[in-house]
């Protein structure tokens, strides 16, 4: 079985308070793109003697096995269904790690998928929801990836209408690995004057001055030339522009007409990406 996990851009982002288990609450919309990883799930030969065999092409893959979500995606889901087959995995890893597009937690989420395929019994979405936040928090949007409002760690999920037909999203990765742990340790939770709900009804004119990442503070306290790369999108002529997440990813929403931008920024990647409505 293949699948092709998406990354995800995040329209807004706000941390709204510290939880008592540990967690943010946080406000965010999140923006599937057609950025895709390939994964690959099949049952092992009856001779194998371990429980997940995995390989890995493309970007490198950061962390132990024990740690990589689509392998954790197994475990997760044997503890409930030990008719779960022994299985082969490979991923090719086309969307960067650390960039704050969601690649890691969609190849995971979209192993459960796959993973529920394989077994001889029903499992039901609602177990695999539960594996999938066990999982990060941002996993339960990859089950079923469309224009979601998110709330609570992120998972809750409110499917939303987001006037953004025809217009052009350009992806810049400026090649940073930025830590979430430490992005998160410099954001002071605040609560919302205006809930984004609302804040994307206006004009996407102006969304400049009125929807925000609050992690853009944090990450370019430590990052400036991230600051100067999101003024050059504009500069190219985006109409809105931002950070994705916790970074170091930024993107700008552009005309559907628009040319492609020549923005200079050493050992970035940038392109045309379109998002999942």
């Amino acid at each position: 079985m293949v699948a092709f996990p998406p990354a995800k851009i995040n329209l807004g982002l706000y941390i709204t308070g510290k939880r008592p288990d540990g967690y943010h609450d946080l406000s965010t919309l999140f923006l599937p793109i057609d950025l895709r990883d390939a994964i690959e799930c099949m049952v092992a030969p009856p001779d194998s003697k371990e429980d997940v065999q995995f390989t890995a092409t493309g970007l490198s893959v950061a962390g132990s096995l024990q740690d990589n979500l689509c392998v954790r995606a197994w475990h997760l889901l044997r503890k409930q269904d030990p008719s779960l087959p022994r299985v082969q995995m490979h991923l090719h890893k086309v969307i960067p790690m650390g960039a704050g597009l969601g690649g890691g937690s969609s190849d995971g989420s979209t192993m459960l998928l796959l993973l529920q395929g394989l077994s001889q019994n029903e499992i039901p979405m609602s177990m695999l929801r539960e594996a999938a936040l066990e999982l990060g928090s941002d996993c339960p949007f990859f089950l079923h990836p469309v224009p979601s409002l998110a709330t609570g760690r992120g998972e809750i999920l409110t499917p939303v209408q987001v006037a953004l037909q025809g217009y052009k999203v350009w992806l810049v990765h400026p090649g940073l690995h930025i830590s979430t742990a430490a992005a998160f340790a410099r954001v002071q939770p605040q609560p919302m004057e205006v809930d984004l709900p609302t804040l994307i009804q206006q004009p996407i004119t102006e969304w400049r001055h009125r929807i925000n990442n609050q992690f853009e503070a944090s990450v370019f306290s430590m990052h400036p030339e991230l600051s100067s790369l999101k003024e050059k999108i504009y500069a190219a002529g985006a109409l809105y522009a931002s950070m994705s997440g916790s970074g170091s990813s930024l993107y700008g929403i552009f005309p559907p007409n628009a040319a492609c931008p020549d923005i200079q920024f050493p050992g970035s990647t940038q392109h045309w990406v379109n998002i999942l409505i």
